[in-house]
């Protein structure tokens, strides 16, 4: 009864029917732990998302849409579909791996002298990860209010876990949704995560982007399994709103509460950039990033960028993305050449057909694994943060994006396109026919199973 009435999706729905049929016991357990949301329903018992909600003056300002005038259409189109304003006057800072960005986000943590917040999908207990725990300690020594939240799974990336050193270090820490199959009281969650990165510092300055904190980030150590990412440095009003979605986390955890001028202060604007937060997860805020998605699509005029380390788009965006590219759109999408997790690139590669045969063009970067997201249009509108192109991220995870409007800022970015692709190689559509039958059908079994991925 709950598949029929809460399904979207007709085969989705026909599949979960299927399967607790005829798996009588097995079956159920199966729907409570990868099919049913439970988490909007809690979510809003606590009422966090009305509780933490704050007014900062919203106006759009005419010299960053003087050029683009179409995309001042993609930021009403968001603002309907998120709860938080556009805000001006910020200043956003790329950071390159974790050679740039880990040294300036612990500078920040040394410096802080009110509060810290940090919040992380994954936190090894490795090299990098005792550098953060060790500095957190000494804020806290130093009487700083100082939160840590890691995602439950996350944790489970290293042993012993970070979360025993951050403990024995007297910081207050937490895991988002600990579900296990120890714990049948919370097998609902077992599916979902928690990928949002976020550090906000004396709530002035905030850290944002893709990278998790852990040694394969530092590529000039030569890591064993090295990551390139990207991070941001942000600071101005909306960074107020990076902060809530920390605090609205916390206190979805612990039930305290995050407010007052330490973790709030006042922010005056400090730069021309014109920024938004779009938080995303199976809560209150379902598919908000894929509504951005969708609409930018819609929007493009002239180029759509996107880099992306998991690309399982679903029919959708697959069609807008399509859509774009015969508008005379020129579409570009990066993608690592070899993928950490195997089965999500044969999944990938299954689909590539679908937007190669409709004009959009496919290029492959070369090892190490790259891990960057980053969406460009019209070489103005910059969406980045923690989102993948995949199920996963856009239906079951919680995410944190921020969108961007100012044309400096995305040429920086377009900067960052263009020197991927000067060693990336394009992929053709006769190659990916050209597959062996072998890999063809491996593929197509993998994206059987996309919506997991």
């Amino acid at each position: 009864m709950h598949a029929l009435l809460h399904k979207r999706d007709s085969r989705a729905a026909t599949l979960w029917l299927g399967t607790i049929w005829f798996l009588p016991i097995l079956g159920p357990i199966l729907y409570l732990a990868l099919g049913v949301n439970r988490i909007r329903r809690r979510a809003i018992l606590l009422g966090v998302h009305k509780t933490i909600i704050r007014s900062i003056p919203e106006h759009l300002g005419e010299s960053q849409f003087s050029d683009v005038q179409h995309l001042e259409m993609l930021a009403r189109v968001v603002g309907r579909v998120v709860s938080q304003p556009l805000t001006p006057g910020n200043r956003v800072r790329p950071l390159i791996n974790g050679d740039e960005a880990f040294p300036a986000m612990l500078v920040a943590i040394e410096s802080a002298t009110k509060s810290i917040s940090l919040f992380t999908y994954i936190c090894d207990n490795d090299a990098s990860g005792k550098q953060f725990a060790d500095a957190l300690a000494r804020a806290a020594r130093r009487e700083v209010a100082v939160r840590v939240l890691i995602d439950a799974a996350g944790t489970r990336y290293s042993w012993p876990p970070i979360t025993r050193k951050l403990k024995h270090s007297q910081i207050p820490v937490a895991k988002f949704l600990p579900a296990s199959l120890l714990t049948p009281w919370r097998v609902t969650t077992l599916n979902l995560r928690n990928h949002r990165k976020i550090l906000v510092v004396d709530g002035e300055t905030a850290f944002t982007g893709g990278i998790n904190i852990r040694h394969g980030n530092v590529l000039a150590d030569k890591p064993k399994s090295p990551i390139r990412d990207l991070h941001f440095r942000v600071e101005g009003p909306v960074v107020i709103q990076l902060q809530e979605a920390f605090a609205t986390d916390w206190t979805f955890t612990t039930g305290e509460m995050i407010e007052g001028g330490i973790w709030f202060p006042e922010l005056k604007e400090c730069g021309n950039i014109v920024a938004r937060v779009i938080t995303d997860g199976p809560d209150t805020d379902f598919e908000t990033v894929r509504w951005a998605l969708l609409a930018a699509l819609a929007e493009a005029h002239t180029s759509v960028q996107i880099l992306t380390p998991y690309f399982l788009p679903d029919n959708a965006l697959v069609t807008a993305l399509n859509l774009a590219a015969m508008r005379g759109v020129r579409v570009d999408i990066i993608l690592p050449e070899k993928n950490n997790l195997p089965y999500v690139h044969w999944a990938s590669r299954a689909m590539w057909w679908q937007v190669l045969q409709r004009g959009c063009r496919i290029w492959l970067t070369p090892p190490p694994f790259d891990h960057f997201k980053l969406m460009i249009v019209d070489c103005h509108w910059v969406l980045f943060g923690s989102a993948n192109w995949d199920a996963r991220s856009l239906r079951l995870n919680f995410e944190l994006n921020v969108e961007s409007y100012g044309r400096d800022f995305a040429d920086g970015m377009v900067k960052i396109i263009e020197n991927k692709l000067r060693n990336a190689r394009e992929v053709t559509l006769a190659e990916v026919d050209g597959r062996s039958y072998p890999a063809k059908l491996r593929d197509s079994i993998a994206r059987l199973f996309s919506p997991y991925l």
